[in-house]
């Protein structure tokens, strides 16, 4: 079962992450420099990304919301205009993003600013791995994933597990986390993140 396709140009979405990003490492008065030292990705990678001249893999995504202390679904939210944000987001509006590098497509499910549960729903291509290095946060960050269809391998830490549908894992983001698609079809899974600050 695919994604919902409706989506975000890649323009737009591409702009929304840059502007998000700007956002949230001037809300904690960090440089373009002192992200840079704290996540690892180059002060002009960064640059380019908040001006939306560039598309951030996964991979950088992961650096630089660890860094921030806040989780990769947070970089993709909207700030509420007002204080009292709506709790519904049409599908319409839900921000869907592809990863340049793996193919993987993630949805942000959930309304920006309401709950401190966030919902991100995933497909991944089959055969595809990929890879988060980083670990321990300022925050402390659990997530769980529940397989909807297809099978994933996810390994975290020196813990491994296979999902088949149905499956439901529960994992702190405090080790490196790997993903891989083993089979023929693409996987399609939903992540329930809490305790990400924004």
């Amino acid at each position: 079962m695919e994604l919902i396709s409706i989506k975000l140009d890649a323009m737009t979405i591409t702009q929304r992450i840059g502007r998000r990003l700007n956002e949230l490492r001037s809300s904690r008065g960090l440089s373009l420099e002192a992200l840079a030292h704290r996540s690892g990705v180059s002060r002009s990678n960064i640059s380019l990304i908040e001006r939306g001249q560039s598309s951030p893999t996964a991979v950088v995504l992961d650096k630089l919301s660890s860094a921030l202390g806040v989780s990769v679904a947070s970089i993709f939210e909207e700030t509420p205009v007002t204080d009292a944000p709506s709790p519904l987001i049409r599908v319409a509006e839900q921000p869907v993003w592809d990863d340049p590098a793996s193919g993987y497509r993630r949805r942000n499910v959930s309304p920006a600013g309401v709950s401190p549960l966030q919902l991100v729903e995933v497909l991944f291509p089959p055969g595809q791995r990929l890879m988060f290095e980083t670990s321990e946060r300022d925050v402390d960050i659990h997530q769980l994933v529940w397989m909807i269809d297809g099978v994933m391998e996810i390994v975290h830490g020196s813990e491994q597990w296979k999902l088949n549908p149905g499956d439901c894992l529960a994992m702190r983001l405090n080790a490196p986390i790997q993903f891989h698609n083993p089979g023929a079809e693409s996987a399609r899974y939903l992540v329930a993140l809490t305790g990400a600050k924004t």
